[in-house]
């Protein structure tokens, strides 16, 4: 088991902006240490001084473009150099691309393939043989109820959601009972910059609200630490997926399609 000798440590990505910088907060008020680590070095820069100023902990931040297949690698290489356990693990960054698929740009795609699916999957066996070692440890996995729902005009984010999601709880049923779990979390649509990264401003999704981002990561958080196997953030979502869950896959596709058009149209 890890000793309470030991200062704690979360690594998260995704960390300078959206619901990881909410989480990276939320594990900075509850004392852990944090590795933060987003493509950006002055994002880093900037969150590393705020929130170790803020909340007194030390804050490692860590350049690395996820897009690259070796980035997780040597992400994990560098984070062991320093010889720092990570007693937590949060696989937050991820990227969409709105459009009809037959016109989307494809090595877009395979690049949001290594980010959505590649670096979550690298670096939760990564770490997780290092916690099974010590019998203790956290993974909390960033996946959306769009892994739940099929999603027209983002057809591609969406399948790597539902990997997402699907590879946790195998995973989790995997362990058992050994000290470490491994946690997914379901937000809905949230006040994010992932809309303007999508190109997706002219989204129908985006006439409906939002929801806020550090409750998101507060519901993350909760379920981590209460050791539960997923959480689907937001009441509104709750119910939007046990209607999906009796409703045939192809109406609730074309009922998402009218929800994600264009404006325009």
């Amino acid at each position: 088991m890890a000793s309470s000798n030991f200062p704690k440590y979360a690594l998260i990505t995704g960390a300078t902006s959206g619901i990881g910088y909410e989480l990276a907060k939320i594990f900075a008020q509850h004392k852990y240490n944090l590795i933060i680590v987003a493509r950006t070095e002055t994002d880093l820069q900037r969150t590393a001084a705020e929130l170790s100023t803020q909340y007194d902990v030390n804050v490692i931040s860590i350049a690395k473009d996820l897009f690259n297949r070796e980035a997780p690698f040597e992400l994990y290489d560098t984070v062991r150099e320093k010889g720092i356990w990570v007693d937590v693990l949060v696989n937050d960054a991820a990227q969409g691309l709105y459009g009809k698929f037959v016109e989307t740009d494809l090595q877009r795609e395979l690049d949001m393939l290594q980010l959505n699916i590649g670096a979550y999957l690298i670096l939760t066996k990564l770490y997780l043989r290092d916690m099974l070692t010590r019998g203790d440890g956290k993974i909390l996995n960033v996946a959306s109820i769009a892994g739940k729902l099929p999603g027209p005009y983002q057809s591609v984010y969406h399948g790597t959601k539902a990997f997402i999601h699907s590879f946790t709880e195998a995973v989790r049923a995997e362990l058992g009972d050994c000290g470490v779990t491994v946690t997914s979390l379901l937000p809905g649509p949230t006040d994010t910059d992932f809309f303007h990264k999508a190109h997706m401003e002219d989204s129908k999704i985006l006439d409906h609200d939002l929801a806020d981002p550090a409750k998101v990561a507060q519901d993350g958080f909760d379920a981590l630490m209460n050791g539960e196997d997923m959480v689907i953030s937001g009441l509104k979502n709750k119910a939007q997926i046990v209607a999906s869950n009796i409703t045939p896959d192809s109406m609730v596709a074309k009922t998402m399609l009218k929800q994600q058009a264009p404006r325009h149209q």
